[in-house]
């Protein structure tokens, strides 16, 4: 599908906003340098290897989005995604020195937003911008008739900062071990279930089927989707007399020394009974053990059993983000 190329007269900067296929990934590095400091000093992520995926797409021609573009110069970019009937943002990024940062950016959210809910085919929009305060895009996706989900973002530290996260007591029918290689299509199914009806099937609908669920453990196990799956850092719940899945905590490693959960889940039956607590505490000391200096996740902010539990683990709030559904 082509992106729409838009000029419109009533900007009030130089700025033009293009087609980014029209350029390549010389044009797009110096701003993308910016990017990768903008997310290392937010979230402690090193950016670089999905800078270096991004410009690679960018001269395949192949990823659709926009570039704000002034004398030449490239100050501001962003790209979706297709998947099926759905369309994903992917980003959405302008170099913090510019004095109208905020417009730029509302012009590109609106090209991006008018752009998918033109596409043929397209039904479903999802935005998830973990750069951008809670807030800063809202009046641009809430106007065009999409639902807002507010998330955190909170990390743990783990070095000089007290003893290990005590490993509690289980049932003596769960067993945690490390996550393995056969674990992956019980997985999913632990994930379908885990989520249905739950707040985060709404904001993300992969979680809604077992083939969904198939895709996005592919993109955090098996490709840099989210930095670089850690398979010491990551553990499974399994019954012992059904030798079954019944949870699971996934990390990547998203800097040298950091850690990010990517996914931790339970079947529904097996709440409450310390699992989750456990495989945190097993995820943390992992890191912790091998020097990491930080554990974070993202969590959805009215899903307050969630959110106490990480908070009574010791993690901190560090921002708040916005997530954006539409539903044609």
């Amino acid at each position: 599908m082509a992106a729409t190329v838009f000029r419109r007269p009533r900007q009030l900067t130089a700025v033009e906003i293009l087609d980014l296929r029209h350029f390549s990934s010389a044009d797009l590095r110096p701003l993308l340098a910016e990017e990768v400091d903008s997310w290392g000093s937010l979230l402690c992520w090193d950016y670089r290897s999905s800078a270096e995926m991004i410009l690679r797409y960018v001269d395949a021609k192949i990823l659709p989005g926009y570039a704000a573009v002034e004398r030449g110069n490239i100050v501001g970019y962003t790209f979706f995604v297709y998947e099926g009937s759905k369309g994903v943002v992917g980003d959405l990024f302008v170099s913090p020195r510019r004095i109208d940062t905020r417009q730029i950016e509302s012009d590109m959210a609106e090209h991006v937003i008018e752009t998918l809910q033109r596409s043929p085919g397209i039904h479903r929009v999802e935005a998830q911008l973990l750069t951008h305060q809670a807030g800063h895009l809202a009046a641009n996706f809430t106007a065009s008739g999409f639902q807002r989900y507010s998330r955190l973002f909170l990390s743990l530290a783990l070095r000089n900062h007290g003893p290990q996260l005590p490993a509690l007591e289980l049932p003596q029918d769960i067993q945690v071990r490390r996550w393995i290689e056969q674990d992956y299509n019980p997985a999913a199914g632990v994930i379908t279930a885990a989520y249905r009806g739950h707040i985060d099937s709404e904001i993300n609908d992969q979680y809604r089927t077992h083939a969904g669920s198939v895709r996005f453990l592919n993109n955090i196990v098996r490709f840099p989707g989210c930095g670089v799956f850690d398979a010491e850092a990551s553990f499974s719940a399994i019954h012992r007399p059904t030798n079954s899945l019944v949870g699971l905590i996934l990390c990547s490693r998203v800097r040298e020394d950091v850690g990010h959960v990517t996914q931790v889940c339970l079947l529904p039956e097996y709440r409450g009974l310390k699992i989750g607590e456990n495989l945190i505490a097993r995820t943390a000391n992992s890191l912790r053990t091998r020097h990491f200096n930080l554990l974070s996740l993202t969590v959805t902010e009215i899903n307050h059993r969630a959110v106490d539990l990480y908070k009574g683990l010791g993690f901190e709030e560090k921002s708040v983000f916005d997530a954006f559904v539409w539903q044609s």
